[in-house]
């Protein structure tokens, strides 16, 4: 290239960037405080757009709903490794009076299995080594693990006919979480943030608490990117809290700095990032001055909402004594009603340890143990509080277990191996009937025979009752429209109010 054609050509860069830099001063300016949720141009009563007027948070894409919302926040308690519902909520005699004979192959009809039993050449039936009675004004059968889920029976909606796709426990967390079974989409939460921002600027809109159960402690591990934004704006990815002396990661100061000298930073770090965004129009760099100043927010909202310490005792003893030790499931359930509080728009929280491919009974007693009395205390608190109208509380796995013991099935103990053909999951408040049991799977548990609910299907009743049309969310990434339920789900009518 010549001489004066570089120059021509820089010529024009340089004419073409002063142009988008001097656009961008207040285009960007106002994207800016969209993002850290700071109206910095509202309009007043002469017209003209002012500091002062209109509501605070954080704004998202969607300038109006598609539909009027049921609910303002998600609670969702997933349980990790795949809880057993033959042990919790889908009570089938029929295993127990057929212990140890073979899986008839017209019940399994060929579905594939994991590589932990279709080596197996004998799939035995068992039935739960626990007693199920029935609870509520329906008779809905519980699990005597679960005496406080029993108590709450009229306040939930148990989902028996839940199915995926997925048969391990990475893609089909996934697929729970992202809507897709390969790793790379936004998560639930992420959406929501995109889509509806948060009523609270000093807390994210998006949050993660995670626990480890004491069934199988060691079981299963997670990843952040289940949290993750995506192709989203790195903005929107999920904030974990961590049970620590510092509960997010790199939020404190050093020593010795002062909230001015921090205040100064920040001014200036905004304005070097300003002009570079304003030089490479790269939106990451507002992103990454907006999570500055959601830093500096958080610095003092998050230890006020961490600090439990003012919880009277009535409520530590509705959650159980584990409730006050740091990380715990009861713990986690407790600072989830309290950012929820804050209008944090959606809560994750992860109990790992479902995963029992042995010695189930012994070690679904401890897992159990650790979830109910916390579960059903949440519902119970947001309900006195009248927040559980406008809050979804969700609580299940990735998939559910096999109804044959996947290796030696002895009088006291057995295991079980995963099975998403058939799962339970349970929902309260947020528009959902109450008090109902909805899907039926066949006498051995295997294969769901009334109304079946695809993860798809979950995830745009969510969506529907946050007031989204999950066919019309979408976000444009690559050339193609991506959504949370890909190009699949229905709504579940039946089960809302």
């Amino acid at each position: 290239m010549s001489e004066k054609k570089i120059v021509e050509e820089r010529s024009l860069i340089l004419n073409r960037r002063s142009f988008l830099g001097k656009a961008a001063m207040g285009v960007g300016g106002i994207g800016l405080a969209s993002l850290i949720g700071t109206n910095l141009f509202r309009k007043g009563e002469n017209g003209l757009y002012t500091a002062d007027s209109g509501p605070a948070g954080v704004k998202g894409v969607l300038d109006s709903l598609h539909h009027p919302s049921k609910i303002k926040r998600v609670i969702y308690l997933f349980q990790s490794g795949g809880p057993s519902q033959l042990e919790l909520f889908d009570y089938k005699p029929l295993l127990n009076q057929r212990r140890g004979e073979d899986l008839p192959e017209s019940i399994r009809n060929g579905q594939r299995l994991t590589g932990m039993t279709s080596g197996q050449d004998k799939f035995p039936l068992v039935g739960s080594n626990f007693g199920f009675q029935r609870h509520g004004k329906n008779g809905t059968y519980i699990s005597d693990l679960l005496p406080y889920t029993a108590k709450m029976v009229d306040d939930i909606c148990i989902v028996k006919s839940m199915y995926t796709e997925a048969i391990n426990h990475d893609p089909a967390v996934t697929f729970f979480q992202t809507g897709s079974q390969q790793p790379g989409r936004p998560s639930i939460g992420s959406w929501l943030s995109y889509g509806l921002g948060s009523e609270n600027e000093n807390l994210p809109a998006f949050t993660v608490l995670l626990s480890r159960g004491s069934g199988r402690p060691n079981g299963q591990p997670l990843y952040t990117r289940l949290w993750g934004n995506g192709f989203l704006h790195s903005l929107h990815q999920g904030v974990q809290f961590r049970a620590a002396k510092d509960p997010v990661l790199y939020l404190n100061d050093p020593k010795g700095t002062t909230a001015d000298v921090k205040r100064s930073m920040l001014d200036k770090l905004a304005e070097l990032n300003d002009q570079h965004y304003q030089e490479s129009g790269d939106p990451e760099i507002q992103s990454r001055i907006a999570q500055y100043e959601m830093a500096y927010r958080m610095q003092t909202s998050v230890p006020d909402v961490m600090n439990t310490d003012g919880e009277p005792d009535y409520i530590y003893k509705m959650y159980g004594s584990d409730a006050k030790i740091p990380g715990t499931f009861a713990a986690n359930c407790l600072l989830a009603r309290r950012l929820a509080e804050k209008d944090v728009r959606f809560i994750q929280l992860y109990h790992m340890g479902w995963d029992q491919h042995d010695n189930l009974p012994g070690a679904i007693q401890k897992q159990a143990k650790d979830v109910d009395q916390a579960s059903a205390a949440l519902v119970a608190d947001l309900k006195q509080r009248g927040m559980l109208e406008d809050t979804l509380v969700i609580w299940g796995g990735e998939f559910g277990r096999t109804n044959y013991s996947q290796g030696l099935l002895t009088d006291t103990t057995y295991g079980r191996d995963h099975h998403p053909r058939c799962f339970t999951m349970w929902m309260a408040g947020g528009g959902i009937k109450p008090g109902i049991v909805y899907g039926e799977t066949d006498e051995f548990g295997y294969n769901v025979v009334k109304d079946p609910v695809h993860v798809h299907d979950f995830q745009a009743t969510m969506l529907h009752q946050l007031g989204i049309d999950h066919e019309k969310f979408t976000y444009k990434y690559q050339g193609r429209r991506f959504r949370l339920t890909d190009v699949e789900g229905k709504v579940i009518n039946d089960i809302l109010s």
